[in-house]
This record gives structure tokens, C-alpha cells and sequence, in this order.
């Protein structure tokens, strides 16, 4: 069975850190795609970064680059998002999602698995 289970979100200062944590199963890193996706109120999904599985190229979008950094370890099937410098415009639900191989854009809807999502609060 295919999971994808997000945490370490909470609530942080502005300028503040977190590590999100996806761990999955029921599928091996080595073959899929695993993107972080963020939703704030009223807001449509946003792609936040992706690691291909096939050459381990990494992608950000503009909002984060510089602050956050994607990362895996294969053997705890885990992928990692570390966020950095976090501003109050990062609060938002942070989602997790798997696609084959290769990062394909920025859809959501056009991943193959989802987790249920982590909230992140950037508030003073």
C-alpha cells in the first residue's frame, strides 16, 4: 500500500527554520519524483520543490529559492524539506507528492500520490 506521510510543521518566528519530513512506502525513491507542494488560505496549490529520482536534479520555485533545500535518504525512504529565513507568507498547508522518475512541472493534480499535508504557521 502507497503512503506518503508528511510532518514537522508547526508554528515558528518569522526568520525561524523547520524541517519537514515525507516518509513513504509502499514505492522506492529510486523510482519516483517526490515534489513539496504548499495551499494557503483562499490560495491555489504552489509548487514548492521537486527532486527527480533519475539524475537527482532538484527544483525550487522562485518564492524559496535560497531558503529551502530538498533532500533525501534512500534508506529510510524519507525526503526532507529544509526551510530557512521562513516569512509570514510561507504559512500554508504543505503537501508532499510522488510522480515517476522525473519532475514534470508544477501540477499537482498531475502527481501520482499525495500525503495528507502538514501545516507550517510563520507568525510572531
Amino acid at each position: 500500500q502507497v503512503q506518503l506521510v508528511e510532518s514537522g510543521g508547526g508554528l515558528v518566528q518569522p526568520g525561524g527554520s523547520l524541517r519537514l519530513s515525507c516518509a513513504v512506502s509502499g514505492f522506492s525513491l529510486d523510482a519516483y519524483a517526490i515534489s513539496w507542494f504548499r495551499r494557503a488560505p483562499g490560495k491555489e496549490y504552489e509548487g514548492v520543490s521537486c527532486l527527480s529520482s533519475s539524475d537527482g536534479s532538484t527544483y525550487y520555485g522562485d518564492s524559496v529559492k535560497d531558503r529551502f533545500t530538498i533532500s533525501r535518504d534512500t534508506a529510510e525512504n524519507t525526503v526532507y524539506l529544509q526551510m530557512n529565513t521562513l516569512k509570514p507568507e510561507d504559512t500554508a498547508v504543505y503537501y508532499c507528492a510522488a510522480e515517476r522518475l522525473s519532475c514534470s512541472g508544477w501540477s499537482f493534480y498531475a502527481r501520482e500520490y499525495w500525503g495528507q499535508g502538514t501545516q507550517v504557521t510563520v507568525s510572531s
